[in-house]
Formats: C-alpha cells, structure tokens, sequence
C-alpha cells in the first residue's frame, strides 16, 4: 500500500505539472485602470488585452511589421483617399455576437466622434466616412491620401468593438480575440482563459493570469519563489545579472517604442519661456539616469523618436550636459538665482529612480523641485488631463508618436503652427524618402525649441522561465502578446 500511495503521488505530481504547462502567470508592475484600450491611455491596459481578447483590423508584429488581422486584405484607390477592407469572416465576438463590417463602422465612427474618449483620436481624424459595402466588406474614405492608415488601426486605441458590449469594456472586455475574459481581482490580478471558438489559430495556453507587482524587490522575490512565470517587463534591472547566471531563467533584452522624457508643462511660467526649456535640457546627464535609475539599460535620445528608426537624427549638439550653459540661460531668462517647480512622478523605476538623479543634476544649476510621487490613476487625471504640474516623467510608449506635440489639448501643451503644419505634410506623403525628410525636420524643431528634455529610450528587460517559448523580445507597441506562446516539450 506503502509504494500504492508512492506511485498515486507521483502521477498526482506528474498531472499537475502538465496542467501547470497549460497556463502561465506573468508578472506587471501597474494595474491597469480599465480594461478598454478604445476609453484609457495607460500603456498597461494594451499589455493585458492587445492581441489577446481585443483585436483590430490590423495588428503590429513582433518585429514590428503592420500584418492583417481582422481585415485580411485591403485595396488602396489610386488617389490614396479611399481604403477597401475585406474582413475575415466566422469571427465572433465573446458573448456570441458575430463580427463584420457593422462592428467596424461603430468603431470608428465612435472613436472619430465629436464626444470621443479615445486617447488617441487623432488617429481617426482624417477619416470622413466609414461605409458597409457588405458583412464581409467596409469602405474608409479620408480627407486626403493617408500611407499610415494600416500603421494607426493596428494601435490598441483602434480594436474593433462591439456595440452591444462597448459600454463595459472597462471591466468586463469583449473582444474577438483567441483569449476571453475570465476575472479581475482589482489590487492582484487579471484572468484570462483560451477561446476555444476563436475564428484564427488556436493558441497553446489554455489560461493566461496577469499578477500586478508594483515593488521591485517583490517582485524579484516572486519570480525566484517560483510564484511567477515570466515578467516581461522586469521593474528591477539590478537584479538581472543574477537570473542571467541562473539556467532556470532567461534573461529577455530588447528595445520598446518607448521615449523616456522630462515633461515640461509649456503653458505655465516658466516653462512657456524657451530658454528656460533650454537651461533644464542642458542641465541633464542622461548617463547618469540611465547607469543610476536602470542600471546601464536604456539608449540616450536627443528629440522624441526612436534611436533604432532609421529616420532617427542624432541632435546631441543642442541638448549636451553643460551646467554653466543652463545657469547663464537661466540668468538671461530672468532666474539668476533659479527657481522651485512640482516634479511629479508616476510608479515606474525609471520615473521614481530617475526622478531623483534629475532633482540632483537640477539643483546644480539652481532648479529646486518638490517631488510628489502619485499613483498612475492620479498622474492620469492630475497631470496627462489636468495639466497640473511643472515637470513629470514618463515613457510614451506608443508607436511612432513625434504626431503628440501637434495636438492642441496634450498635457505638455505644445502644438506649434509650424509644427502643425510639418505633421500635415506628412500625412499626405506617400514617398519614403520625401516622408524621412519630414520626420527629421519635426525631430529638429522639437529639439531646438526644447519643448521637453529628451533622456533614453526604454530597454524592455524581461526575465522567464527558460521553458518559454514566442515571448517577444523587442516591443513595437505596448503589448504582452501570447498568441505565440507555449512551454517547452
């Protein structure tokens, strides 16, 4: 009976471990404040949903690359001005309900909406009509020739939604996607189990659990203790070189969409003078924040634009670490003796790690802040809403966004005329080449006129059980996409 009760335990041991390679726990450091990316603008909203429960007519790959999702093709008339989308059919939503062309046109038309709450509406502008042609087929027709259209409905800000669900997406998301929502524990987790009704390929996960750890050290902890699966975003880069020398993990490194910035509020004193922009700019040493606040990973940035883009331009001259320079600026601004601003910091390391080596470097040329720390709710509606703050900092995380500083309600308060314009140019060219020239040109201005200070871009450092596999590496939009993942046989 003895070796019975051995041989029960062992196949209960054995039982469980497959169930265990059936499902995964991952670790985040911010709660999502809602579950609808269409109605949020935190980046860990996209993290628990993109590609998983919501999908849009396009989707970014790993790589990057703009593929078919829910359009499984498109016609482009010959003026660039009409865009023809045929859908995928026998997709459902959820709840049961059926997706085509309907879903798509309430999507957009809501997102373009004058009451719009979609973070990014200025995605949806330039479109004028969304038409049915079909179940199976939808007619977009733009204001003017738009190459970046498929680019900007793969964003998570445009996943089609269901009019019947669209209302309580926030807690309770409905999606077309190849996982549905199970549970959110508010304070812990997000559950997410497999749909076995999905319309594309099926995924290896049967369920996918989203544990939110905020404190670096517990959550180095919980991934030692094995609590934890993978953390793809690990919030503590100290740590790193310890799991890289331990085989049972893998250390994940790669590059994000992510401009790290010191955000300066341009529509108060004395942020709306440029020379004082300028004096914080120059007071900066952006090495400094990156080897303190993330341990070596980051690349440094001179404009708001991706260094591994190859239109990035390299303007290091007009924002190099000189204290003596930002001092005299500040003098001819008419602070000899420099001033006192807000710095308000939301949760992540680089912002709380490197909050404090900034306040440092600027106090060093006379530049006092008050450092407030607040959660990422309040940064939400205090600082990205209510523009109430001197400087912040923050990662934007979204793909290709140097088309924020043209909006005119942005907290940074910006929108130049001549900058405006540069971003309507670009709209309406088709031509790479012509295309890259404006880029640059928009990186310049935003770099001579200093609108924020400009510090890294973002290394994505992740830590996984060395079983994983399809985790991605590198992030070209703010996603934990599992659609690809699976343990090891």
């Amino acid at each position: 009976m003895k070796q019975l009760g051995l041989t029960f335990a062992a196949a209960m041991i054995a039982t469980t471990a497959i169930a265990q390679e059936t499902s995964i726990t991952l670790g985040m450091q911010l709660e999502p404040p809602n579950l609808d990316p269409t109605g949020g603008a935190a980046a860990a909203i996209d993290e628990v949903v993109y590609a998983n429960i919501f999908e849009g007519l396009t989707r970014f790959g790993p790589d990057g690359a703009i593929l078919p999702a829910l359009a499984r093709a498109w016609d482009i008339s010959d003026d660039g001005t009409v865009y023809t989308f045929t859908l995928v059919e026998g997709a459902t939503f959820h709840d049961g309900t059926a997706f085509d062309a309907e879903d798509v046109k309430f999507t957009l038309d809501r997102a373009r909406a004058e009451d719009s709450t979609n973070a990014q509406k200025a995605l949806f502008e330039g479109i004028t009509a969304v038409e049915v042609i079909s179940p199976s087929q939808v007619r977009v027709t733009l204001e003017a020739p738009n190459g970046a259209l498929p680019f900007n409905l793969a964003w998570g800000d445009a996943v089609i939604v269901a009019e019947e669900s669209a209302a309580d997406n926030a807690t309770s998301p409905v999606g077309t996607g190849p996982f549905r929502f199970a549970d959110w524990v508010q304070g812990d987790r997000v559950e997410l189990v497999r749909n076995d009704a999905y319309w594309g390929d099926p995924v290896a996960l049967e369920s996918a659990t989203f544990k939110f750890i905020s404190d670096p050290t517990a959550a180095f902890a919980a991934m030692l203790a094995g609590d934890l699966d993978a953390f793809p975003v690990f919030p503590a880069p100290e740590n790193l070189v310890q799991f890289e020398s331990d085989p049972r993990y893998t250390v994940i490194v790669g590059s994000t969409e992510g401009e790290t910035i010191l955000a300066m509020n341009n529509g108060v004193e004395p942020f709306d003078n440029p020379l004082v922009r300028e004096a914080v700019a120059h007071a900066i040493y952006r090495q400094a924040i990156i080897d303190g606040a993330m341990f070596g990973y980051g690349t440094p940035i001179t404009t708001h634009f991706a260094p591994h883009h190859p239109a990035y331009t390299d303007l290091s001259d007009l924002s190099n670490h000189d204290p003596e320079r930002s001092r005299e600026l500040l003098a001819e601004a008419g602070y000899p003796d420099g001033f006192t601003t807000t710095l308000k910091l939301p949760p992540p390391v680089y912002a709380r790690r490197g909050g404090e080596i900034i306040a440092a470097q600027l106090r060093e040329v006379g530049i006092e802040t008050e450092i407030t720390n607040v959660e990422w709710a309040d940064w939400l509606e205090t600082v990205f809403k209510g523009r109430d703050f001197g400087l912040t900092i923050v990662s934007h995380t979204e793909p290709m966004d140097i088309g924020i500083y043209a909006r005119e309600d942005y907290y940074f308060d910006y929108a130049a005329p001549e900058f405006v314009a540069i971003m309507e140019e670009l709209s309406a060219t088709t031509d790479d080449s012509a295309r890259t020239a404006l880029l640059k040109d928009a990186q310049t201005m935003i770099a001579e006129q200093h609108v924020n200070a400009y510090l890294f871009q973002l290394a994505k450092t992740g830590v996984a059980d060395a079983r994983l596999r399809g985790l991605w590496e590198n992030s070209p939009t703010q996603a934990t996409d599992l659609t690809g993942v699976s343990w090891a046989e």
